[in-house]
């Protein structure tokens, strides 16, 4: 087993090396109030529970993606966003159960995701050019708040009685993202989790590392973002130390390509909000909506994009969504991308699949516009939901929804190689949709404005029927359709009455 553990500092921040205490298998780092953390593991096959190595036995790749619905600020090198919540990615080997999977996420996430087998469940993402596709064949995204059932499992499974497991666990449920990965070609599972440095349950001037693991090994990195000399690169410098084999920290730095980056050139990281027009109604709309000054691209050939994981309970209409002067109205360019459940009539009780994820590119102001506030509506339309029976929503039932992750997709020079960045994070559903060598500026959402609640979600009250008035609602579709029946018959008599005068009219004669 494998650990590498990342502190970050704040851009600015010096390093003062004695502030590193190296021992035979412990470190501490006595100026860690402010870093960011990644933790990342990696275990062989024959280090986890049976269960899980029959799984991922029978995987080609499998890579789940949790993202936490709380806001907060990125930094270098770890710009990546996702829509809040569960994300799966996975390609089967031939010939497997479908419903393995399914049963080990429920068993490790909740027992209350909507997953019964892969067929059912998952979608398949669009592949947008088969030259440059690299999406799994199957995807799946649910709602999931916190990481307490993964604790749960792991501190029993996995940890058992190694009490510096149950720690590093026990730190998961504060995570702002996690990952775990896995491939046929490397048998590892790799566990990947970051933390900001805002985390009241994880925040100590102090942080000490222990190596728990017989025979492990834990590379310790302590850096602070510098500035790269390429608009393509990020920079980092400071200590690494290898626990157990470096009697002290080694100065290093180093600069990678990297796909993802944030928006330099902001003057402000209030960028971007998300909001629903009242009255919401079957048809919801999406605002997404851009303070001044924030829509000038990192490059001229960059589009603005929004990727979306819509539930079950809602859908996109592709076929609105291709008119072109409906677009230009909603300040849409075009919907690059859509998978998932897209039956337009089906209610939500018969639809299997988790929901539809979607590309849309959004249209930019022109230069003359970028001193006002701007904005582009996704339109949204509601299936028809299980009826309410309650006293205090009656009538009414609330859904919720994650914010989209808004990003310029701008193409890199050629010959630049992503892969040699170590913090390089791939597999996020969008990104698949895009060429190998695409770069992704992330558009942040307000930090500041939302700390009393930084909920990267929404909740919809949205109508749906109300079974105590299901009584009235039949009596009136009767009486509808009785008087309906009696008028198509009272106006079909007037037409054969209206045939008949004449032809009496010529036997008369």
């Amino acid at each position: 087993m494998r650990e590498r553990i990342t502190y970050i500092l704040p851009p600015g921040a010096e390093i003062d090396s004695s502030s590193i205490q190296v021992s035979k298998d412990t470190l501490k780092f006595h100026d860690a109030s402010k870093v960011y953390t990644e933790h990342r593991i990696t275990a062989s096959l024959e280090e986890l529970p049976e269960e899980i190595r029959v799984v991922l036995q029978e995987s080609h790749e499998l890579h789940v993606r949790w993202q936490s619905e709380s806001n907060y600020k990125s930094i270098a090198p770890f710009f990546s966003r996702l829509p809040a919540g569960l994300h799966v990615f996975y390609t089967p080997l031939e010939a497997t159960s479908e419903e393995g999977l399914c049963k080990i996420l429920k068993g490790i996430f909740s027992s209350d995701l909507a997953c019964t087998n892969v067929g059912d469940s998952f979608s398949r993402p669009s592949v947008l050019s088969e030259r440059f596709a690299s999406s799994a064949t199957y995807q799946l995204h649910q709602e999931l708040k916190n990481l307490k059932s993964v604790v749960e499992f792991v501190e029993k499974n996995v940890c058992k009685e190694a009490a510096g497991c149950s720690e590093i666990a026990a730190q998961f449920d504060a995570a702002n993202y996690a990952d775990i990965d896995y491939d046929a070609i490397s048998h590892a599972l790799t566990i990947t989790a970051f933390w900001t440095n805002d985390i009241p349950s994880i925040q100590s001037a102090t942080k000490e590392i222990k190596k728990w693991h017989p025979g492990g090994k834990v590379e310790v990195g302590i850096l602070s973002p510098q500035k790269a000399d390429e608009p393509e690169e990020l920079s980092l410098g400071g200590y690494l130390t290898v626990l157990g084999e470096d009697e002290k920290p080694s100065g290093t730095a180093f600069s990678f390509p990297s796909r993802h980056h944030g928006i330099k050139a902001m003057k402000t990281i209030d960028t971007y909000s998300i909001r629903f027009q009242e009255p919401m109604g079957l048809h919801p709309k999406m605002v997404l909506s851009f303070s001044a000054n924030t829509l000038t691209p990192p490059n001229e050939d960059c589009a603005l994009h929004a990727y979306l994981t819509i539930p079950s309970s809602l859908f996109l209409d592709r076929y609105q969504l291709a008119d072109p002067l409906f677009l230009d109205s909603q300040n849409l360019h075009s919907l690059r991308s859509i998978s998932g459940e897209q039956d337009l009539e089906a209610p939500d009780w018969i639809t299997d699949r988790w929901g539809s994820a979607a590309l849309l590119e959004l249209k930019i102001p022109s230069n003359e516009q970028l001193d006002a506030p701007w904005e582009a509506t996704v339109p949204l339309h509601l299936r028809y939901l299980p009826p309410t029976n309650s006293t205090t929503s009656a009538g009414y039932r609330d859904i919720q929804t994650s914010w989209p992750a808004v990003f310029w997709a701008c193409e890199a020079e050629e010959g630049l190689k992503m892969s040699v960045n170590p913090f390089d994070r791939t597999n996020l559903g969008y990104d698949g949709l895009f060429g190998p060598k695409t770069m992704f500026y992330h558009l942040q959402a307000p930090h500041r404005q939302y700390q009393h609640s930084r909920r990267l979600t929404a909740q919809l009250t949205v109508p749906t029927m109300d079974v105590a008035n299901v009584a009235y609602v039949s009596i009136g579709t009767l009486v509808a359709v009785t008087m309906g029946f009696s008028w198509i018959l009272w106006k079909l008599r007037y037409v054969f009455v209206s045939n008949l005068e004449p032809a009496h009219r010529h036997k008369a004669q």
